[in-house]
Order: C-alpha cells, then structure tokens, then sequence
C-alpha cells in the first residue's frame, strides 16, 4: 500500500504535470493528513460525530465506481469500515435521530447513480436499512441521482434527503423526499417537492442544507451557487440568492457550511479547476470573503464540521475529496487564518 507521503508527493506531481489545470499552489493550505487510498475513486466525504465520544467519529466517503460503495475513515484517516457493493456511489450526506424501529438512529445516504436510487445505511455500522434502495426521479427521462443533501426540520425534526442529477429540466430540477419509518424498521421515502432552477450549461451536483437557517445552497456548475428555501411546508420555491458567479475557474463543486454561531459562519464552495475554496458568508447576502489555496487536486466534495477533535483538529475539521483516491483532513483554525479578508 502506498504511504501517506507517496500519495501526497504523486498528488502534487500529477497536477503539476496536468498542464490543463492549475497546479496546487505553493502557498497551498496543507492538510494535518491525508486517508488511506479507496479502491478507485473518491468523490464525495461526509462526518459523522460520535456525541459519546467525538475522537470516535467517523468520516463517511463514497468510492465512485460500478464496484464502489461508501467507506468509513477514523480520525487517523484509517479505514475502519465498508458498505456492500454499490453502483457508482456519487454523493452522500449524514443526519441524525431518524426515529426507526421504536430508536433514533444516525444514517448516511447516497445517490447509487447506476440504479437510479438513493440508498440509506445506519451508523456506524454502515448497514443497509432501505430494502435495496429506494428509486428517484421515478417517471423522468433525464434521472442518473448525483448530489444529496439532508434536511433536519428544526420543528419537528422531519428528516428529508434532497437529490440532484446529471441533467434535467430548467425547473424542478431537485427532487426532495421525506424520509421516515415504513413499519418494518427500514426507511421509505416520499416524494413532497420538486424545485431549483438549472442552467443548463452543465450538471448540479454539490448540495448543502443550513438546517438552523433554514436554507439549502447547490452549485449550477460554471454558473454559480443557488439559494432556497429547504421547508417544503414554505411553499415558496423562489430563489433567495443566486451567487458566485464570478472568479470560479470553471466548475463550482462541494459546498461546505461552517457554522460559527446559530447565524453566522462561512460557505467554502470548491473552485475545482484552481485548487481552491471560494469562501461566502454564511448570513445576508453571501457576501464572498476571499479565496483559500489548498493542497487538493479537482476537489469534488467536501464537508466541514467546528467540533473539536482532540489536538490534532482544534476548533474544527475540515474535510476534502482529492485525486489520488484519497480524502485529506485539514485544521479548520489553519483555514479560518485565511479567510478572513
């Protein structure tokens, strides 16, 4: 197996020799590690926060290939656990408390692009508690499920997954289900939504849900980042903010929402083609704040959490998708340093 060291150094030597992309930069944000390598490709990461004991959370990632399926890292970039197989898992996202079977229980879930489904696993454990899968954008030509949000409710903590695909209509692009207990301690899903405007330029891929705020973001790639309301009890689909829609290189990848107090805190949105995160403004208007270099290479996914994890993560983790199969795991204090105008 390839050593951490390896991987780093391949990393930066392949984007330096990929003459169409921007190399890392030298003054690159560098991550505290980087994980064990997955079987192909990694796409998306996800964290888990153990509330018994946080350095026993979990990084959840998916490997994006027919022969894929989702893995589970330690705080050591280990690889400490595996789904069954899954057909080109794309993104995956966590939430909490999901009432099943008579308990509250923590899930992952993932887009199974392959199949046309999403598929829901409890944690840690990563076993499967959706019957096989529960198929998406059911009756639509244009379905092939990419990004995934979940959205906890704050008044009754309602529980719904959020779910973009490769390509689709100018409108109603996203499709959102609530997710509940069919009777038999696994989860079903309904269908209460259909919203989001699409360029048409690209694909939408990246989700992200403000569960406090009441907010759900997504990247219109090489457009800019959409902005709704995530309550489906609203019944208003209007677009709140439609932002970043200039300085990106290209594509507009994984957004992170870093939560700072109930109302303010950052967005990192990927700049995938430059290396580097575009910060926002979690409040007002999204206000940019300033581009972060980091040490990634076409970084597709992230998540980012402000929970300390012992003193290899003080005041947060951050976590990003690189090239070379791999996940690395940044302080959040040595991004936070330069983000700040």
């Amino acid at each position: 197996m390839m050593t951490k060291q390896t991987i780093y150094i391949a990393l930066l030597l392949g984007a330096s020799a990929c003459s169409q992309h921007a190399r890392v930069a030298d003054n690159a944000v560098k991550p505290v590690l980087v994980t064990e390598v997955v079987n192909h490709d990694t796409d998306d990461p996800a964290i888990w926060i153990n509330r018994a004991d946080t350095l026993k959370s979990l990084i959840i990632g998916t490997d994006k290939d027919t022969d894929g399926g989702l893995y589970a890292f330690d705080l050591a970039g280990k690889i400490v656990g595996k789904s069954e197989k899954l057909q080109r898992p794309n993104n995956v996202d966590i939430a909490y408390n999901l009432p099943l079977a008579g308990r509250l229980t923590d899930i992952a879930v993932a887009t199974e692009r392959e199949t046309n489904k999403i598929r829901i696993f409890r944690l840690p454990d990563l076993q499967p508690i959706d019957n096989g899968g529960i198929p998406v954008f059911e009756g639509e030509a244009q379905r092939d499920p990419m990004g995934v949000a979940l959205y906890t409710r704050l008044a009754d903590s309602a529980i719904f997954a959020i779910v973009g695909r490769k390509t689709g209509p100018a409108e109603g692009y996203l499709w959102q289900y609530r997710l509940q207990d069919d009777g038999k301690g696994n989860v079903k899903a309904e269908l209460v939504r259909k919203f989001g405007k699409y360029s048409g330029k690209k694909e939408i891929e990246a989700i992200a849900v403000d569960n406090t705020l009441g907010y759900v973001y997504c990247s219109d790639e090489t457009v800019g980042i959409r902005k709704y309301y995530a309550d489906p009890e609203k019944k208003d689909d209007t677009e709140l903010n439609f932002f970043g829609q200039t300085g990106f290189a290209s594509d507009h990848e994984g957004i992170s929402l870093c939560p700072l107090s109930d109302s303010t805190g950052y967005l990192l949105v990927s700049n995938q083609q430059a290396n580097s995160f575009m910060v926002f403004r979690r409040e007002g208007q999204n206000e940019f704040v300033g581009e972060v270099p980091v040490s990634t290479v076409e970084s597709d996914g992230s998540d980012i959490t402000p929970v300390t994890f012992g003193n290899k993560f003080p005041g947060g983790l951050f976590v990003a998708m690189s090239n070379g199969r791999v996940f690395h795991y940044y302080a959040f204090k040595d991004l936070e340093a330069r983000m700040k105008k």
